[in-house]
């Protein structure tokens, strides 16, 4: 059990080290995501009602976009320098080597838009309560973008013109997640409840972090094989 921890652990953290060393990929991302979500507000003008209305969608539009924009790196390097190959040989569960590197993807490239999301939200003039929600929802469903992501970036592996492919494969299984992370925000700046969508996006959660490791590593297998 320790060695799999120590090798789950050294997978994780050599995902980091990578992300560090490259960190003007992590800090494209982040931008895009602030470009995008602050383009709107000047091209609408300054309705505070109608940014209010339009700003949890165009918040979730932009973290969704953001996320895929990460994701043609999650195995693209491993796969051409053989990492992807010597993890399918160890005796350690791939599965779970695989999801050491979604979360360290999630922590390079997801969780950062999570804390700067709410400032992005001063823009579209949300509430406390929305900003919070906004938050929350971020934090459960940006970790479901990457779980779903990794399986289409699996998928794609060597495969030419994968990106464009990506995309298709993965953007309508992102709808629930938009929908339902939007809805919350929405629902809370109009002062309803947003338990509802909250528990969904939870629900939505715990089915990727089952399925979608195993999926991604049997992709994986497909692809070095």
């Amino acid at each position: 059990m320790n060695s799999l921890a120590d090798a789950l652990i050294a997978v994780a953290r050599r995902d980091m080290f990578s992300a560090l060393r490259h960190r003007a990929d992590v800090l494209t991302t982040l931008i895009f995501f602030v470009i995008v979500a602050s383009l709107f507000p000047l091209g609408v003008g300054s309705d505070t009602a109608l940014l209010r209305q339009i700003g949890p969608g165009v918040v979730w539009v932009a973290a969704l976009l953001a996320s895929m924009l990460a994701l043609t790196r999650l195995f693209a390097g491993d796969y051409s320098d053989g990492t992807l190959e010597q993890l399918a040989l160890s005796p350690h569960s791939l599965t779970l080597a695989v999801l050491a590197k979604i979360f360290s993807h999630w922590l390079a490239s997801g969780f950062p838009l999570v804390v700067i999301a709410p400032l992005l939200g001063l823009q579209y003039d949300l509430n406390a309560d929305a900003q919070l929600v906004l938050l929350g929802s971020l934090l459960l469903g940006t970790p479901v973008l990457s779980l779903i992501g990794a399986v289409g970036a699996a998928l794609t592996l060597g495969v030419r013109g994968g990106g464009a492919l990506l995309s298709l494969l993965v953007l309508p299984l992102y709808v629930p997640v938009l929908i339902f992370g939007a809805g919350a925000v929405e629902a809370s700046a109009a002062g309803l409840g947003a338990g509802a969508h909250l528990s969904l996006l939870g629900a939505l959660l715990l089915i990727a972090l089952v399925f979608a490791p195993w999926a991604t590593a049997v992709s994986v297998r497909i692809a070095v094989e």
